[in-house]
């Protein structure tokens, strides 16, 4: 082990809970066309009305991109009647309409929702976690070294470590796309969590040089 002689060693850590900033959607629509690149949006009947559906409720066209489209076929030879998987990724920057999306989705026959990405206000977060947790370990430190009888005089090591605990999203997939088009009118439609959370957390291990007793 390294001997770091003259100093004491102040370890310090600042956690908080973070609220997700916008989402993403990845949804695959079954069509009954094979249409490749951009052309799919508008083309493929089934992809073209879910795009219709989502930029009637207010949704930018730019906010829905074509990721891939899987080709289906019976034969093994491409036929005008082969059909197609599409993949797409919806952008929903404002999360207060996530519920209003999530049923719109449901609403499509051919539409399943494979999954919710969720991005977080990370690198802020991370640079005020790593600003407290030094001023705690400033504020440690004087303490320990008044208690000891010595001076600071300055730094001689510093280590920093994160840390990103993200709580588990209870939520089945085909679950959601089974919800209630077939329930009683006044029941809430949505069976799962719409805003989410993670837990990130700056720890830093100070080494202080400080004067002999």
């Amino acid at each position: 082990m390294e001997s770091k002689p003259d100093t004491i060693k102040i370890s310090a850590l600042h956690r908080e809970e973070i609220f997700a900033s916008h989402a993403n959607l990845f949804v695959t629509v079954r069509g009954s066309s094979v249409v490749s690149g951009n052309e799919a949006m508008k083309k493929a009947r089934e992809v073209s009305q879910f795009v219709e559906a989502l930029t009637g409720f207010g949704l930018s066209p730019e906010a829905v991109q074509l990721l891939g489209v899987h080709i289906e076929t019976s034969s093994g030879a491409l036929l005008k009647s082969s059909s197609a998987t599409y993949r797409l990724r919806i952008r929903v920057d404002k999360l207060d309409q996530l519920a209003d999306l999530l049923d719109i989705v449901a609403s499509q026959k051919n539409a399943v929702l494979e999954r919710i990405e969720w991005k977080y206000p990370e690198e802020s977060a991370r640079e005020h976690g790593l600003e407290s947790a030094i001023t705690k370990g400033k504020a440690k430190a004087e303490k320990v070294a008044a208690a000891l009888g010595v001076k600071l005089l300055g730094v001689y090591d510093f280590m920093e470590g994160t840390f990103d605990e993200e709580r588990p999203i209870p939520f089945q997939a085909q679950a959601v796309m089974m919800k209630s088009r077939a329930a009683v009118a006044d029941e809430p439609s949505l069976g799962m969590d719409i805003q989410h959370s993670k837990t990130v957390q700056v720890n830093v291990d100070i080494w202080y040089r400080v004067s002999s007793f």
